[in-house]
């Protein structure tokens, strides 16, 4: 799963629903990918559609990199890294009492740092991250 060829992610995903739906072994990455996407009904017809565009401004959300944005939250609090985001998830969730829902809150903090990282051609501002997400407790 860690490429940057976004076909073979494509594919690594569709694979782990498809295992998943037909009751076959996963290993942990194809575990958590499909209860990722088990949580999001609207995506499950797109995991099999490898070749489909999503366009913001067409008002399509992009299923496999809002997917890949759950996984990587998820890795960012099981490493509390960067520090203390296993702290701020947990005090959302006391708050909100859904962790999908502060997921959610919390990764447009994670897309928002990315396209600036690559908007701008700087590294990822982890500082104005972290603080970013403090400000939703």
């Amino acid at each position: 799963m860690f490429t940057s060829n976004r076909s073979e992610q494509r594919k690594y995903l569709a694979e782990a629903w498809l295992k998943y739906n037909s009751n076959e072994t996963l290993d942990p990455l194809e575990l958590q990918l499909a209860k990722i996407i088990e949580k999001h009904p609207e995506y499950h017809e797109n995991i099999s559609n490898l070749d489909t565009e999503y366009f913001p401004e067409q008002g399509k959300t992009n299923p496999f990199l809002h997917i890949n944005l759950h996984l990587s939250l998820q890795d960012q609090i099981s490493l509390d890294q960067p520090n203390g985001i296993k702290n701020i998830y947990s005090d959302l969730i006391t708050k909100h009492k859904d962790a999908h829902h502060v997921e959610h809150m919390m990764m447009e903090h994670i897309a928002e740092m990315i396209f600036n990282s690559q908007k701008y051609n700087k590294p990822m501002d982890l500082e104005h991250y972290l603080n970013s997400l403090k400000d939703l407790q």
